[in-house]
């Protein structure tokens, strides 16, 4: 019985551990539904009520190489039918003690094969330390559609300079 409740013990924690999210696995999976809630590998999920949009995963581990892109959380991914482009709102938090220009690399994909990968890059994100910033990354939609095949998008790169 005690061997019960500690595996019950353990499942819940990595539960609530997934769900808050452990720093440098944010993140979730672009469904282009309104709900906006499925959730990548060891990541969290992002929840967004706007149409066509939600959080998103970024890919990175644990080495130091890959700090910066444990600093980007992505907020909202969506279609802009307006400017008929692919965007992504992240938040980049810097807790170290130093200021520094950050600069990001966002993929876009989908899971229909005419969801042909799309790239935009931000570059000059300025982030004091021990603050966050909110940028904006945009690329034009290179589709004929309404965008809905574009499922996911992800940190690829994020630099500090």
């Amino acid at each position: 019985m005690k061997i019960r409740h500690a595996r019950a013990i353990a499942v819940f924690g990595i539960a609530v551990l997934a769900l808050t999210g452990a720093r440098g696995s944010h993140g979730g999976s672009c469904s282009g539904s309104s709900s906006g809630s499925s959730s990548s590998s060891g990541g969290s999920t992002h929840h967004s009520d706007d149409d066509n949009s939600s959080g998103s995963s970024v890919s990175g581990g644990s080495s130091s190489g890959n700090a910066a892109v444990r600093d980007v959380t992505i907020d909202k991914c969506a279609y802009d039918a307006a400017t008929k482009s692919l965007t992504a709102r992240i938040t980049v938090k810097n807790d170290g003690a130093l200021d520094y220009d950050y600069s990001v690399t966002m993929k876009f994909t989908g899971t229909a094969a005419t969801a042909v990968p799309a790239t935009a890059v931000k570059t000059g994100i300025a982030v004091a330390a021990g603050a966050s910033a909110s940028a904006e990354l945009s690329t034009p939609y290179p589709g004929t559609g309404d965008g809905s095949e574009y499922t996911e998008c992800e940190v690829t790169r994020a630099s500090r300079l």
